[in-house]
């Protein structure tokens, strides 16, 4: 971290630490003033720098048996990035919507230092092995975090100082990996789970046990597929009764291509002269899942190794050709049900036109084998990454924390808040800063193939959340994407954010959250529900106000009309005469959840029940 292009938090002492020779005399020249001190009998020292307004460019020099010279050194705010693979999406993976956004951007003091993805299971780590800050400038910016990106564009604007983004998140990973153990062991105290990653040799055994399955897996299909027998299929270009005739995009199901192995599909494009000499040009293909390998004219463009990211090859010039031009994709089907995911781009992008590839292809089986068995990610175990990432940075003073995370325990949220909980208090007390502000997105709306009930459980348990000192929730079930995990719009989620930290980090007087449930009144039939945060007031979109449902004694929840008074609204059901609590945006993508406040922010999901 302590590395040329670094940026140090304003207004906070910066503590330099090292080792050298034992009771060698260590020296930091910063800003023109020198600084001193002694390492101990270990060789250890310290000299921290006093706090500094924001500015620079800076050069440090640290003089101990060798000279050092850090420079480009920023002083701004500091905000660390965690949570799984929605704050880690980096902007290369959102162009399709933010390509414009970013276009001609040059924010060289914005900065991003990527924290090695290291856990470690035996106790907190020391130190951060490796690792550089990138500016936002040029093709860095496609390898910032999109949401951290958009944040501190925002940020940098309004308060005029540099930003930093410490990013730490890891995709895939539940909150239990970021807490410490003995939080883990009050919350969940689970002692065999956590006995079994704390023995290194398990661990050991069990990588080598999976890249062996994993090899042999592929081996077995490379060696047993027709396809890649001479002449190989992606090579032939001309078709034969062989392919058989299918619609795409589509997911396979139960009685369409219902198995694992390799699938080859096949189409057939034609172009005029002119669009075959396009100097660039942009294959979409949608998401595939799991795994692709997509050949054009006989040639590899690109390929794919698991089932989210979305396919975007380039195509070198001259390859493809006037006249017919043969796409063939095979598709590797590893765990999952295979499929083209539907309603996404399907097409060729050339000069500035578009050739739908969407509607007829052509595809022939290849292998069929047994399912490949899920990889181990010790990632995702218990209390591994707070050490091996968090407990590094305690050193390092920042201004907060900016938090994406929760899809990975929507199959089992039953103790989702008081681990969250967990995270957000081992984080504060970790850096010793006060209560830092902590700034969360609540999931946003998807169509979840499976555990689809539990989104909304989630989303709840995320708003409880709340309750804690300085947390601010920005609200996003109007910017996911129901057959996307991983939603483009980051633009939207970290100018939220950023609208949360001008008003707990930054002091700002604003209308920063949608309309939050505050409480609830039965009078007769009517549920009176309450909100606090109505900025200008509160309104329905499109002037359609839905998205609540109302249970009586039963316990069955209903669809209900609401209507708009005031500070709060007003739900009822014709048919439930003593409604005992209400709903609102209660699915997994609530794409009837219609209430805001005037200034456009959507109004969180909720429950009026104590317990869920």
């Amino acid at each position: 971290m302590l590395s040329n292009g670094m940026v140090i938090q304003r207004n906070k002492p910066y503590p330099i630490r090292g080792n050298s020779e034992p009771h060698a005399n260590v020296s930091a020249s910063f800003r023109d003033t020198l600084y001193q001190a002694k390492a101990d009998a270990q060789g250890d020292w310290t000299i921290t720098l006093p706090s500094f307004p924001a500015g620079g460019p800076y050069e440090l020099t640290i003089v101990e048996a060798k000279t050092t010279v850090i420079s480009d050194i920023l002083i701004g705010d500091v905000w660390i990035l965690g949570g799984q693979s929605n704050m880690e999406l980096p902007i290369k993976r959102t162009l399709d919507r933010h390509q414009k956004d970013i276009e001609n951007h040059h924010y060289p003091f914005i900065r991003q230092f990527n924290v090695p993805q290291v856990y470690d299971f035996s106790g907190p780590c020391s130190t951060i092995i490796k690792g550089d800050w990138i500016q936002a400038t040029g093709e860095a910016i496609d390898h910032f975090s999109a949401v951290g990106y958009f944040f501190a564009l925002a940020i940098s604007q309004s308060e005029n100082v540099p930003i930093g983004l410490i990013l730490t998140a890891v995709g895939g990973t539940p909150a239990h990996a970021w807490v410490s153990e003995a939080s883990y062991r009050q919350t969940l105290p689970d002692a065999a789970k956590l006995a079994e990653v704390q023995h290194p040799l398990h661990v050991q055994e069990t990588i080598a046990a999976d890249s062996k399955r994993i090899d042999q897996w592929h081996y077995k299909l490379n060696a047993t597929d027709p396809g890649l027998k001479k002449p190989v299929w992606y090579q032939q270009t001309e078709w034969t009764k062989q392919w058989t005739s299918i619609q795409l995009p589509t997911r396979f199901t139960e009685s369409l291509l219902n198995y694992r192995g390799s699938i080859w599909f096949r189409k057939e494009f034609h172009l005029y002269s002119e669009q075959a000499t396009a100097t660039s040009s942009l294959l979409k293909l949608g998401t595939i899942v799991d795994a692709d390998e997509t050949y054009l004219n006989g040639e590899l463009v690109g390929q794919t190794g698991y089932k989210y990211p979305p396919r975007r090859y380039s195509i070198r010039s001259n390859l493809l050709k006037p006249g017919k031009n043969v796409l063939i994709v095979r598709v590797i089907c590893k765990e999952s049900t295979g499929g083209f995911v539907a309603n996404m781009p399907y097409e060729l992008n050339l000069l500035d036109q578009s050739i739908d590839l969407s509607g007829e292809w052509h595809y022939r089986v290849g292998a069929q084998l047994e399912p490949l068995q899920p990889q181990t990610f010790f990632q995702t175990k218990p209390t591994g990454l707070y050490n091996g990432m968090i407990a590094p940075l305690k050193q390092h003073p920042i201004t907060g924390f900016l938090w994406y995370q929760g899809e990975s325990d929507t199959q089992a949220p039953a103790h989702y808040e008081e681990m969250f909980q967990a995270v957000i208090n081992d984080w504060r007390t970790l850096f010793q800063q006060g209560d830092l502000p902590f700034l969360f997105v609540q999931l946003a709306n998807f169509k979840a193939d499976t555990a689809e009930e539990n989104w909304p459980i989630i989303r709840e348990k995320q708003r409880r959340s709340l309750n804690t000192t300085g947390t601010a929730m920005a609200v996003t079930i109007d910017v996911g994407e129901e057959n996307d995990l991983h939603p483009q719009n980051k633009k939207a989620v970290g100018e939220r954010l950023a609208l949360c930290a001008k008003h707990y980090a930054y002091g700002k007087s604003l209308v920063f959250s949608g309309p939050a449930f505050s409480h609830v009144e039965r009078t007769g039939a009517v549920l009176i529900v309450s909100f606090t945060e109505v900025g200008g007031g509160l309104i329905g979109r499109n002037s359609v106000l839905t998205g609540f449902s109302l249970c009586g004694e039963d316990g069955v929840f209903h669809p209900a009309h609401a209507s708009i008074h005031g500070d709060t609204v007003h739900v009822h059901h014709p048919r439930i005469q003593v409604p005992l609590h209400a709903r609102y945006g209660w699915s997994a993508n609530p794409r009837d959840a219609s209430l805001y406040n005037k200034e456009g922010l959507p109004a969180a999901p909720f429950t009026t029940e104590d317990s869920i």
